[in-house]
C-alpha cells in the first residue's frame, strides 16, 4: 500500500486541531462582531467535519492490518 502524504491543500489533524483552538480563541474575544463570530462558527465546523473524516480514514486503515501487521489492500 502507497504511503499516503499530505499536501499543502490537506492540513493534518494537528494542524486542523490548531486552527480550530485559535478560532475558538477569536470567538471568544469581546470585541468579535456577531457576523465574525457566525464566520468562524463555520470555519469551525468545517475543520471538526475534515478532522472527523480523517479520522474515520484511519481508524478503516488500522482495522485492515493483518495478524503480522503488514497493511492488506483494501478491494
Amino acid at each position: 500500500m502507497a504511503e499516503k502524504t499530505n499536501t499543502a491543500a490537506e492540513p493534518s489533524i494537528e494542524e486542523l486541531l490548531a486552527a480550530l483552538k485559535e478560532s475558538i480563541q477569536r470567538m471568544e474575544r469581546e470585541d468579535i462582531s456577531l457576523q465574525e463570530a457566525f464566520d468562524e462558527y463555520k470555519k469551525g465546523i468545517d475543520m471538526v467535519s475534515l478532522a472527523q473524516k480523517k479520522i474515520d480514514s484511519i481508524e478503516k486503515e488500522m482495522l485492515v492490518l493483518n495478524e503480522a501487521g503488514e497493511p492488506e489492500e483494501l478491494s
